[in-house]
Parts: C-alpha cells; structure tokens; sequence
C-alpha cells in the first residue's frame, strides 16, 4: 500500500505525535527525527547521505543473517553518529529495493527467528539498538 495525500499527512503526523509523546514521558533532551514516506529512490539517496557523513543505515530483513545486536556501530570520537532505522511494510520490501538500499550502505538486520509487524519491529529494534549501543548502561 502506498500512502498519499491525505492519509499520508494523517499517518505522518501519528507517528510525530507518538515520538513527541514518547520523548517527554521519557525526560529526553532530543525529539528523534521522523522522516517522511519515501520511495526507493529517495531512501536510497537518504541512505548514501546518512553513510558518507559517518552514520549507519540498517534495514531490518527477515532473510538478513546478522542479528541487529551484532551490528558494529562506530562512531567518530566525540561525535553523535546517526543511526538511520529502516522497518519495510507489512509484507516485507522487494529484492530490488533491498539491492538499492544495500547499494547504497546499508547493512541487513534481524531481531530474531519470528517477523514481527511493522509497528512491532521498530519499537523493538530500537529497544535493542539502545541496549547495545550502551545507552541503557
């Protein structure tokens, strides 16, 4: 399903509202930035940007080998390193847009043995990325 106009707006806006929420409950400093519906193209293009300044790029996959725990995250000394988290629709994303994305930077990642729904997955990747990346310590 692809989300325009309208629905896009409204979905957009449900998912800034839900960080917004969720960032003052949790006392952070920081909103964490929610992105705009994107094509392949574009999310490539995000991607390659977000890689070349020194961040990652994982894309959750259900065929990716590496659990996203094991994931190596560098970062620069003394710098924020960017993240980017790429959940794909119910359904899963199309061999050829995982190519581009992979392409591009992109490293594939799993949580485990069971797909979860979309609106499980990103809740719980980020739950694991905050754990390993020493944020929770």
């Amino acid at each position: 399903m692809v989300w325009r106009g309208p629905r896009a707006a409204k979905s957009q806006a449900r998912w800034v509202a839900t960080i917004r929420a969720a960032t003052k409950q949790a006392r952070r400093a920081q909103i964490p930035w929610v992105g705009e519906p994107a094509d392949s193209k574009a999310l490539g293009k995000l991607v390659a940007t977000t890689v070349e300044a020194g961040g990652h790029a994982i894309v959750l996959h259900e065929e990716a080998t590496m659990p996203i725990g094991n994931i190596e995250l560098t970062a620069l000394e003394g710098t924020r390193t960017r993240v980017l988290l790429i959940v794909g629709p119910e359904g899963g994303m199309t061999e050829r847009e995982v190519e581009t994305l992979t392409a591009a930077g992109a490293k594939l990642g799993r949580l485990g043995p069971h797909v979860l729904r979309t609106s499980t997955a990103g809740p719980v990747a980020l739950s694991v990325l905050s754990h390993t990346t020493g944020r929770w310590s």
